[in-house]
């Protein structure tokens, strides 16, 4: 499994860009404390599970205690940006939808892009591997999302006595005394963008390395499903939902040269989905539309950070019921999955950090993609 040009990558583009990390999150707390909202844009196969994992993240966010934030997604109409956008919001664009400018015409919402863009906050992830950019850009919209929540703390502290850290000090830390300087905070918040690369590293190597005959044995699985005329169908909830539609990209349009296979994205039409949990309930969602599509000789692939989720437990052994080959990628101890055996390939990433998890786990599909061929 190739981790180095990762992992090399990774600690180049973080060292190089930690403290303008930091200084977009804190410009990002300010748009966010006038009201403004996060408007992501993509609207190619792979950077529309981007839009749609950062949008989730901070509208519903995994770590207890952080606020809710406005955000939204624009994945298939990017006109729309002109009409939704107002003067206090920011985009983040993972394709050129956007159309950014690039001429003194800088448009009335903060920018961020990715590999020359021309957005006002661009950052390129100096690498021709788009399995590799698209992992050092999910670890980069998952930290904006985490550490602008540092910079509302500190807002809030400023009129106070409390400075250590509030429900964010465990995970941050270094703050403390120094957080009523935000100078300090900037600084202590590129030094968490370090830290956190660092995990996200050494978390990816060991995902790899620890699941290497899995990955192994699951894409052998797969191109014989392939070769029978068989399909990939994937789900999983919230942001490994978006992992999930990441997944059918990767498989019906995928760079590298990769042969292109059939694939359904079971997490993707909101009118089925919500239908079958208002009449029957949210665990049968995936369940039910295993049961509309799934044949024997498909594969069925689950995310599921906590490998615990109802629903996805309960496709996995409808898709077994069926004789339909099973592979799933699960976080923390691998859960219920993992401990009962429900998939026959089972992909654990050993983190109890949902955003880790999730940057590990691409990391482990990516790898089983090019291992399908």
């Amino acid at each position: 499994m190739k981790t180095a040009p990762a992992v090399a990558a990774g600690e180049r583009f973080f060292t190089t860009e930690a403290e303008r990390i930091a200084r977009l999150c804190h410009a990002m707390s300010d748009r966010f404390a006038r009201g403004g909202r996060l408007i992501a844009v993509g609207c190619s196969p792979q950077a529309r599970s981007d839009a749609r994992h950062v949008a989730v993240e901070f509208v519903h966010p995994v770590i207890v205690g952080k606020r809710a934030l406005p955000a939204l997604a624009v994945t298939h109409e990017p006109q729309q940006l002109g009409l939704l956008a107002e003067p206090d919001d920011m985009v983040i664009a993972f394709d050129d939808s956007c159309g950014w400018t690039t001429d003194d015409s800088k448009p009335v919402y903060l920018g961020i892009g990715y590999g020359g863009s021309g957005a006002e906050w661009d950052f390129d992830p100096g690498c021709d591997d788009p399995f590799v950019a698209q992992e050092l850009i999910e670890t980069h919209y998952h930290l904006l999302w985490e550490l602008v929540h540092v910079f509302f703390e500190h807002r809030g502290r400023q009129g106070g006595a409390a400075q250590d850290g509030g429900p964010a000090a465990w995970l941050y830390p270094m703050l403390g005394e120094r957080a009523r300087d935000p100078e300090a905070v900037v600084g202590d918040v590129a030094a968490s963008v370090l830290m956190k690369s660092e995990e996200i590293s050494a978390l990816r190597t060991q995902t790899l390395a620890d699941n290497e005959d899995a990955l192994t044995a699951a894409a052998a699985a797969m191109r014989a499903s392939f070769e029978k005329g068989g399909r990939l169908l994937s789900f999983g909830n919230g942001g490994s939902c978006t992992d999930a539609m990441d997944a059918v990209a990767d498989t019906s349009f995928p760079p590298n040269g990769l042969t292109p296979h059939p694939a359904l994205d079971l997490s993707d039409d909101a009118s089925i989905i919500t239908a079958i949990a208002n009449d029957i309930g949210v665990g049968a969602v995936f369940s039910r539309q295993v049961i509309a599509h799934a044949r024997a000789q498909d594969v069925v692939l689950s995310f599921s950070t906590s490998g615990n989720s109802e629903n996805v437990i309960e496709a996995l052994i409808e898709a077994r019921k069926r004789g339909v080959t099973t592979v799933a990628m699960v976080g923390y101890d691998g859960g219920k999955i993992a401990d009962q055996k429900l998939a026959d390939h089972v992909i654990v990433t050993r983190s109890q950090h949902i955003p880790r998890i999730q940057e590990a786990q691409a990391s482990a599909w990516h790898a089983l993609r090019e291992l399908v061929g």
